[in-house]
């Protein structure tokens, strides 16, 4: 399993992270079986958020009931969380008072003393730079938050917040797949007049976030779009599954693990966000952290998925 630096901290980290929004309903064994088999392929990074689960802090509280961590087994996971989206709203409250009774809540939930790190999740239209910063000076000063970071935010975004935050913003976790890649498609077609794809959208976010050391965590790497179903084996994308499965029979892998090394080949050294509870898929998504896609080999895979390489 290749590791990638967590924003500036120094910190090498998986370029894959088990993501664990839908365990809600899996027994005991079946989650012990989940981490296990992310743990025995070199992930020991998980992602969580206060809205996982059936009711606020479900998923947390779920992982903390069957895993039963042993404070030398908590020591050896990143455990990663989100707050910010109020769900019942629906709307977003970066508050100090929500951001930390939210943390407090997971911390509890997840029967730990501190979140390695906590990603502002989603961008509140509302957000007072300085209540952000007090909230993160109160979770830093007392233990509870080690890093922080943020979700879906562009550079904007994140300069606003830096105007007030004085610690490093360490990752941006975004929707990131090879069918879902405006993040990338924009750059490769710029100023092509008259295509959709050269159009900006979000300020130059990937390229952003390579100037200031933040990485970039890729959720959904396998959906089609937004949450609109995987392409892999999707009848939608005959051209890009007839290459998907060409390179998996070269490398000896599954599919799963071609769509993964897609993500992780780019230099920007990302992480790729897992949502499946299969722990064959895991096991499979894995595999693709080591491939050492071609240029050439990226570069079809991305033609095939329909955008435009001039």
């Amino acid at each position: 399993m290749k590791t990638v630096p967590l924003g500036t901290s120094g910190r090498q980290v998986p370029n894959v992270v088990l993501g664990l929004m839908r365990i809600q309903q899996m027994d005991d064994d079946a989650v012990r079986e989940l981490v296990r088999t992310a743990r025995d392929a070199g992930i020991d990074f998980v992602d969580h958020a206060d809205v996982y689960g059936d009711a606020l802090h479900g998923c947390e509280r779920r992982f903390a009931e069957a895993m039963q961590l042993t404070p030398s087994q908590r020591e050896e996971l990143t455990i990663q969380s989100k707050a910010g989206i109020v769900r019942e709203g629906p709307y977003f409250d970066f508050s100090f008072d929500h951001l930390v009774s939210s943390v407090e809540e997971s911390l509890k939930a997840l029967d730990t003393d501190y979140l390695d790190v906590l990603l502002l999740h989603r961008p509140d239209a509302l957000v007072e730079p300085d209540e952000v910063a007090r909230a993160f000076d109160h979770l830093e000063s007392t233990g509870k938050v080690r890093s922080f970071g943020v979700s879906n935010h562009t550079p904007g975004q994140i300069e606003l917040l830096k105007k007030s935050v004085r610690q490093p913003l360490v990752a941006n976790q975004l929707q990131l797949s090879i069918t879902h890649a405006p993040l990338v498609a924009q750059g490769v077609a710029a100023n092509m007049a008259g295509l959709d794809q050269s159009a900006g959208r979000d300020g130059g976010l990937l390229d952003y976030c390579r100037l200031h050391d933040i990485t970039v965590q890729a959720w959904s790497p396998f959906q089609a779009g937004f949450f609109t179903g995987v392409f892999l084996g999707s009848e939608n994308y005959p051209e890009l599954n007839a290459v998907i499965d060409r390179l998996a029979a070269k490398y000896d892998v599954p599919a799963i693990a071609i769509a993964t090394a897609w993500i992780t080949r780019h230099p920007a050294g990302m992480q790729v966000v897992l949502g499946t509870t299969t722990p064959e898929r895991v096991a499979g998504a894995a595999q693709g952290s080591d491939i050492p896609l071609t240029r050439a080999e990226w570069y079809e895979l991305f033609r095939a998925a329909g955008y435009t390489v001039p």
